[in-house]
Formats: C-alpha cells, sequence, structure tokens
C-alpha cells in the first residue's frame, strides 16, 4: 500500500478533522501528493495544528458547499484519487441546524461528484458516509450493503441521502468506466485527537483531565467501536484496489468483529481502567432527541472481497486512544507518538517495511 500511493495525486475533504487530519498524516508519510479541501479546524485544541502535516501537503480552507471554489481546486491539484470525508458528523448537532447538515452532506457530495464529472483524472472516488444510514430496525444481527437505507434523524438521513446521490452519479454518469466509485460505511471510530463535543471518548478526556467523574448520557446504547486506524486503512485499501480493478468499486461496510460491539458504559469502563487514577463514571441519562439504542455491522463483504480483518480489539483501541492522550496531557511529542502507531498498526518497522 505505501508504494502504491507514492507519488499519487489525492485529494481529500474534510482533512482538517478527526479522521482527517489522521489520513493526511498516513499519505504524507506515505509519499502521496495531497492535496486537502476542508474549513479550518473549529476546535481548539485541534488534531489538525498538532498533527504538523500543513507544511507536507497543500491545504485550501473552503466550504464543500462553495462548487466553483472545488472546481478550482480539482483544476489545479488534477488528483487521481479521491477522498471524500469532510461532513457536518454530529447527530445532536443535525437536530439543531438541519439545513445546514442536508446543505453540506448531501449537496457536498452532490458537488464533489459533479467536479468529478467534469474531471478526467479521477480514477478512483470513495464517499466516507457511516453505519447510521440503514433503517435502523434495532435487531441483533449486523446490517448487510443490501439493506434498506434511511437514517431517522438528519445527519443519518443526509448520510444515507449521500449513499443515494453517489449511487445515482455513479449509475447515470460513470457506466462507461472512467472513475471507480465506492463508499464505505463506518462504524464509530476512537482515537487520539478528537476533541468534538458530544462524543463519548472526548468527554471522558475533559472529565479525566479535570478529575471529575465521566458523566455518560446513555450508558446502554450498543455501537460497533473501532480504533480510527482501521476504517483508515479500509478506505485506502478500497481506494487503491478500485484503482487497479473498477470490479472492486462497490459499497462496503467497515466496522469491528463482534466483541468490538460493546455498550457505551463498557467503553467507558475499559477507558476508566486504561486511563487509572481513579477515575469513574455515573450514569447520566437526562433524555433528549431519539439516538439508536442497537447498532452493528456485518462486514462480511469487506472480509470475503479482500481478505481483510479487524486488526486491533477494541480493548486494544482503548489502550492507543488512552496512551495518545496521556502523552497529550504529557506535552509529549504527539506527531512521533502518531506515526508510532502509525507504523505498529501496519505493521511497519522505522523504514517503513513490512
Amino acid at each position: 500500500m505505501r508504494d502504491f500511493y507514492k507519488g499519487k495525486r489525492v485529494l481529500i475533504t474534510g482533512h482538517t478533522g478527526f479522521k482527517g487530519s489522521w489520513l493526511t498524516r498516513i499519505l504524507a508519510g506515505f509519499g502521496a501528493e495531497v492535496t486537502g479541501y476542508s474549513l479550518a479546524p473549529e476546535a481548539e485544541p485541534n488534531l489538525y495544528s498538532m498533527a504538523e502535516v500543513e507544511d507536507k501537503i497543500h491545504s485550501i480552507v473552503g466550504d464543500i458547499r462553495d462548487l466553483e471554489l472545488l472546481r478550482k481546486t480539482f483544476a489545479e491539484s488534477e488528483p487521481e484519487i479521491v477522498l471524500h470525508l469532510a461532513a457536518q458528523p454530529i447527530v445532536r448537532d443535525s437536530y439543531v441546524n438541519p439545513v445546514y447538515t442536508y446543505e453540506t452532506n448531501v449537496m457536498g457530495t452532490v458537488n464533489i461528484l459533479e467536479c468529478i464529472r467534469t474531471t478526467e483524472c479521477v480514477k478512483s472516488f470513495l464517499n466516507v458516509t457511516t453505519d447510521k444510514v440503514y433503517e435502523n430496525k434495532e435487531w441483533e444481527w449486523g446490517y448487510r450493503e443490501n439493506e434498506p437505507l434511511d437514517g431517522y434523524d438528519p445527519y443519518s438521513n443526509s448520510k444515507s441521502c449521500s449513499e443515494l446521490v453517489t449511487h445515482s452519479y455513479k449509475k447515470s454518469f460513470f457506466q462507461g468506466g472512467k472513475t471507480a466509485i465506492s463508499t464505505a460505511r463506518a462504524g464509530n471510530v476512537i482515537g487520539g485527537g478528537d476533541f468534538s463535543k458530544d462524543r463519548i471518548i472526548p468527554d471522558c478526556v475533559r472529565a479525566a483531565c479535570n478529575k471529575k467523574t465521566i458523566a455518560v448520557r446513555n450508558p446502554h446504547s450498543t455501537r460497533p467501536y473501532q480504533h480510527v486506524l482501521e476504517p483508515l486503512y479500509a478506505y485506502l485499501m478500497i481506494a487503491q484496489k478500485q484503482y487497479e480493478d473498477i470490479r472492486y468499486a462497490g459499497c462496503y461496510n467497515v466496522g469491528p468483529d463482534d466483541a468490538g460491539c460493546i455498550t457505551t458504559g463498557a467503553l467507558v469502563g475499559l477507558f476508566c481502567s486504561g486511563w487509572g487514577e481513579g477515575q469513574a463514571w455515573e450514569n447520566k441519562f437526562l433524555g433528549g432527541p431519539h439516538e439508536a439504542d442497537f447498532l452493528k455491522l456485518d462486514c462480511s463483504k469487506l472480509k470475503n472481497t479482500f481478505d481483510w480483518k479487524p486488526r486491533w480489539s477494541v480493548e486494544k483501541a482503548v489502550e492507543k486512544t488512552v496512551e495518545w492522550y496521556k502523552a497529550y496531557e504529557a506535552g509529549l511529542s504527539l506527531p512521533e507518538l502518531m506515526d508510532d502507531q502509525i507504523r505498529e498498526y501496519w505493521c511497519l518497522n522505522k523504514t517503513g517495511r513490512e
């Protein structure tokens, strides 16, 4: 994979976000020619600044809703591979501002696909959506890629619409084989550097750093938790494989094995054990807008197609997450730690070879 991406022109939307910052660090380390297109980081602190990647890539501050700036970016960067991560990603925020959520997550996807449609150089496009795109029936088995799409809340529904837009463009404009197009539906991710509001691990870290008990608003909800490097590896694998052979293009679930589908309370318990210092949590369910109680993915298609499997257990994912935040609290070098975790996950030595 490292050799494949060396020298490739890659455009990442949402490169200043949590996933995007990790992905940008990985691809810059692989020697790719990376162009990032995103809003400026909102959070302070933020991982993008900590990752120290801006001098290694071409970064453009822009709104995914701005079609003309996107067209200019495509014309200047001439990407071979496009990885679309830009989104309004928070369920609760989507209830507060549904119009912005739909504009960003749906029309943003339309704008990206319109640029690809009118750009000859793009050979591989991956739209990153979410496990929440499915019509959630709260059943015990994992959703498969052929299940109905119908997210409940504005965020989930907007990502379902993003999937449908991608499928429509693919059928309407890309049947000739110019560009391989896939979508990836990933489960909940954890890892170092997420400082977003209304996400469980950042909430845990804020409480732990302030020596407070962690308040968990829905400890009994079940989610497919995985370290952020798991889906990023899968995204890069899918984009590479379909670049090399368009027959690999499709839609894929990306999530942990069943052992990684645990309750939020169990996840917080792992965090408290890893953090130490007597850290504790309490159930603070106070109601609020609807969120799914039970959600799990069936990743058989990804496993069977690419001989893929998760590399890190949920326990390992929490361990590496706590390691990152402990280093942050201690003022250690975070880019160096990120590179160490990337090498460990990819099973690379110091020279970058497996």
